[in-house]
């Protein structure tokens, strides 16, 4: 039994393959097409699109053929659920006829977990834990861009400065920026506005990490009000399926279409910028302001606690639920058995 199994949204999945598909639109000067197989009023734009799609030549070569395998395989797991995934998930039913479609989601990130903080973990979850017990419900704002980037040097400084500016309660799980090496100390304070750091532990009104951050216990605390994040999958769910709206910022890969997925289809997310482009402070203040202080950002929050009861839906085993996600492991996991017995019960065998 052949798999395909994706940790991205589905409806990303979805772009990527009819893209595929339809190459032939990525060779027009126009910067906005629609897709076969998407409903009618889906537009897209071109530089959206992962870089991949849009140089399906040279190094991403390889992509034609993770497609081709597609085309053979039996079935399909997904990391989404149905209720928030429908058009991603109807056009693989329609597409891949002879393939059975299994959204699992949401299968969380262990990176959170104290597990995996290393000897320093314990320490780092007990203050993170500490410094949120003080603050108010939705006052805090968790700023994370994941292990794989981080915005430029200038771009840290800006968004250092908005953060101060902003008079907002932060946790910045702070990284070198994108020109420095991984393994760099993150003490170099040139990254940072002069007294940054000393002006937030004085006030109280941030708290820097430099190393891991326990994320799943950080956005399910009450104080946390948003995410500034790069969008990537993996926290993109771990936010909604604790109630919180994000403000994106987008690096590359699939981040840019997540971001979009999430703010004009669900409507969760406000967008602060995009990879490296320049940015002023003055920028991400308003952005940070309209979703902590503004009602827009209090009906962003109303709608991300529906969609985390979505998700608690799909996964919850109380009688008379449906819990989708539970029902289509049950129905892979069934027909994983029933796929097996016939292979060793086969003649040829």
């Amino acid at each position: 039994m052949s798999l395909a199994y994706s940790m991205q949204f589905l409806m990303l999945v979805e772009v990527m393959h009819t893209t595929w598909l339809n190459l032939p639109h990525l060779k027009s000067n126009s910067q906005e097409f629609s897709l076969p197989g998407f409903p009618r009023g889906y537009r897209f734009k071109t530089k959206n699109l992962p870089r991949h799609l849009r140089e399906c030549e040279g190094p991403w070569e390889f992509i034609n053929e993770v497609f081709q395998d597609w085309l053979k395989t039996d079935a399909m797991l997904f990391n989404t659920i149905e209720d928030i995934d429908n058009t991603g998930l109807t056009y693989f039913k329609e597409q891949f006829l002879n393939c059975s479609v299994y959204p699992i989601g949401p299968i969380l990130s262990s990176a959170g977990n104290k597990a995996c903080g290393g000897e320093d973990a314990e320490a780092t979850w007990n203050c993170c834990m500490k410094w949120l017990d003080t603050k108010a419900p939705n006052s805090v704002l968790y700023v994370a861009f994941g292990s794989q980037s981080s915005p430029s040097e200038a771009q840290t400084k800006e968004l250092a400065k908005a953060l101060e500016a902003s008079n907002v309660n932060f946790l910045w799980v702070f990284r070198p920026p994108s020109s420095i090496l991984k393994d760099s100390d993150c003490t170099n304070k040139e990254w940072l506005p002069e007294g940054f750091e000393e002006r937030i532990k004085n006030n109280k009104s941030g708290l820097l990490l430099k190393k891991w951050a326990p994320q799943t216990d950080i956005l399910s605390h009450k104080s946390v009000g948003a995410f500034l994040s790069h969008c990537g999958w993996n926290s993109t769910i771990e936010a909604l399926s604790n109630g919180v709206p994000i403000l994106s910022w987008p690096m590359g890969a699939e981040q840019p279409f997540n971001a979009h997925m999430l703010e004009e289809e669900m409507r969760v997310c406000v967008g602060v910028a995009k990879g490296y482009s320049d940015i002023k402070h003055e920028e991400i203040v308003k952005k940070i302001e309209l979703v902590m202080k503004g009602r827009q950002g209090y009906l962003m929050r109303r709608k991300a606690l529906k969609v985390m009861e979505m998700i608690k839906s799909a996964t919850s085993d109380k009688e008379g639920n449906k819990a989708s996600s539970i029902e289509a492991m049950n129905d892979f996991l069934n027909a994983a058995i029933s796929h097996a017995r016939d292979q060793i019960l086969s003649p040829q065998n």
